[in-house]
């Protein structure tokens, strides 16, 4: 089995996965037309970027053909919620639509995606694929629902002209959860008009609060989420990850809870705190660079100069001393689709070498394709990319269940009561895990060891 290089091992959870129509005529569409929906949010364009340009091709390539595209610009909970609606009718079900990993399961078991086992097991390009990417697309039943485009990881990143303000040396490394925090401390002693540090949190950040600030915390220490196919509950790693939000947000070492709820937060950091000095360490994914790329939604040339990156340490240093959270989307197929034929020839056009390379390059995205991420070209598009790949070795993925999606909002629920002060880390932690065994039943729960 071919497994990914130490540069992209990441990729394993990241799936993007397309699907589409054939024959008679797309769902909600005229028999000549496709519709590909997907989310178009805040900074991050590149998306419909390459939407618009493999719709493009595809036309230029299928005479009388039509590919619909239907941008979602909602925030990822709402996109998730009308993408829901939309399936629920084949008269406005799309094609072919943009699906977070971690949804895919659970989409299968609403009967929302259509199987692509017949159309890979025919598709020479397939191989290109690392085998870690195509796990994240498969379903309960073993079949594909999605093909990977691109993947990420998680870090800190923080401005190295704030923190020689500070008085804080550069390179930082820092060594546990506390050298993180004295920090932000520092920060927020000497330069008062800085935001120290964020991390997203809270009901209205979704999958951003639970995945990329949650679980950033909870994966480094010695407990865990899902084990032995049992959802953990009663874990003092878990109360030690709510205070550490706690100290963020009661420590007013962050944005202001006000701040931090707005679900257009992430638009804000990327495009108007990082960039405008304000922010000095952010929580955040491989892709943020992105956003500042000539290509970008917000060029900032001086971002490399400025900006640089630190893995996330362990709670107290131990083994293996740093922890990542790895991701990502696919673009799946309709199980409504009426023309799957067609929607398999915009996933494979999408999905080549050229396409993968560019939207890789222009998204910040960790290659899921090995003749993607041995180019020359992908390896020096971007200097964050060797960074980012070299803490794959010590990433973890969310758990791939259908209940997940139910356990990610009582964790965001957990989160914001004691952001805002509502509930100590203990209170929350104990409300959680009644949630857990709520929602998945005593019997698939286990106490933390």
């Amino acid at each position: 089995m071919k497994r990914f290089p130490a540069f992209v091992a990441v990729a394993a959870a990241a799936t993007l996965v397309l699907t589409g129509c054939g024959g008679g005529g797309g769902a909600g569409g005229e028999s000549n037309t496709i519709k590909v929906a997907y989310q178009k949010f805040g900074n991050f364009v590149q998306l419909d970027d390459h939407m618009k340009q493999v719709k493009a091709d595809f036309e230029a390539e299928h005479e009388g053909m039509t590919v619909e595209l239907v941008p979602i610009e909602a925030q990822q909970n709402d996109y998730f919620t009308k993408l829901a609606l939309m399936n629920r009718s084949a008269s406005t079900a799309p094609d072919v639509m943009y699906e977070d990993t971690f949804m895919v399961k659970s989409d299968v078991d609403a009967g929302y995606l259509a199987s692509l086992d017949e159309y890979v097991s025919e598709w020479d390009e397939w191989d290109m694929f690392y085998d870690n990417a195509k796990e994240a697309g498969v379903g309960d039943d073993g079949q594909i629902y999605g093909i990977p485009m691109g993947t990420d990881t998680r870090a800190l990143w923080y401005n190295t002209q704030l923190f020689e303000q500070a008085g804080i040396a550069v390179p930082w490394e820092p060594k546990t959860w506390e050298d993180v925090l004295t920090a932000a401390e520092t920060i927020k002693s000497a330069l008062p008009d800085v935001i120290p540090l964020n991390v997203y949190s809270g009901k209205a950040q979704g999958e951003a609060a639970t995945m990329q600030g949650f679980e950033m915390l909870l994966y480094g220490t010695e407990d865990t989420l899902y084990e032995d196919g049992k959802w953990v509950t009663g874990s003092t790693g878990f109360t030690d990850a709510l205070g550490f939000i706690g100290d963020v947000y009661q420590g007013e070492l962050g944005p202001t809870p006000e701040q931090a709820l707005d679900k257009n937060v992430g638009t804000v950091v990327a495009g108007e705190w990082i960039p405008q000095g304000t922010l000095a360490i952010n929580l955040d994914g491989s892709w943020l660079s992105g956003t500042w790329l000539e290509t970008g939604t917000n060029p900032w040339p001086e971002w490399n100069d400025v900006m640089s990156q630190a893995p996330m340490p362990t709670q107290n240093g131990q083994e293996p001393g740093a922890t990542s959270m790895s991701g990502g989307w696919t673009l799946a197929m309709g199980a409504k689709t009426k023309n799957p034929d067609a929607a398999w020839d915009f996933i494979s056009l999408a999905l080549n070498k050229e396409n993968s390379q560019s939207y890789d390059i222009a998204a910040s995205q960790i290659a899921v394709r090995s003749d993607v991420s041995e180019d020359p070209a992908y390896i020096e598009a971007n200097p964050s990319f060797k960074f980012f790949s070299d803490i794959v070795e010590v990433t973890h993925f969310r758990p791939a269940t259908s209940d997940y999606a139910q356990i990610s909002n009582a964790i965001t629920v957990a989160m914001e009561s004691v952001m805002t002060g509502q509930q100590t880390p203990e209170e929350a932690a104990k409300v959680y895990d009644d949630a857990v065994r709520g929602i998945v039943g005593d019997e698939n729960t286990v106490d933390a060891k």
